[in-house]
């Protein structure tokens, strides 16, 4: 699975694209991505689930799930990502989620395989090669 903290109006947002082309090619390797919707950065997913949803499906043909939006830092922050943020990234960056579109490989056990940063596109080599690891 690759898990990645999602925004509507983000620079970083045409990600959706190649986040997509991921679930495309690796779908039937018993593979997703999860996207997950957070509005801790400058209010840049400040829609509903449904908003939401419907942006990614008809902008970008999202066909991969979507949680509820989440916080990703804070006093608030979903224990999922209060797991996912112990993990340390390539430059041993751990801790709070820096900006949207930050991206966790996680095993079919559940353990963190990798982190990325947020602007490390969804197909660079590295995350292929993470995902391809687990597979």
């Amino acid at each position: 699975m690759l898990v990645v903290n999602v925004a509507s109006k983000c620079g970083l947002t045409p990600q959706y694209e190649q986040l997509e082309q991921l679930q495309k090619t690796y779908s039937d390797r018993n593979f997703t991505v999860l996207g997950v919707p957070c509005n801790q950065f400058m209010g840049q997913e400040p829609g509903t689930a449904d908003e939401i949803q419907t942006f990614c499906s008809t902008t970008y043909g999202v066909t991969f799930p979507l949680t509820e939006k989440v916080d990703v830092n804070g006093e608030q922050r979903h224990p999922m990502y209060a797991e996912l943020s112990r993990t340390a990234d390539a430059e041993g960056v751990d801790g709070d989620i820096r900006w949207n579109f930050e991206k966790f490989v996680i095993d079919h056990q559940g353990n963190v395989v990798a982190r990325f940063h947020p602007k490390t596109a969804p197909d660079a080599p590295e995350i292929i090669a993470a995902i391809e690891s687990v597979l």
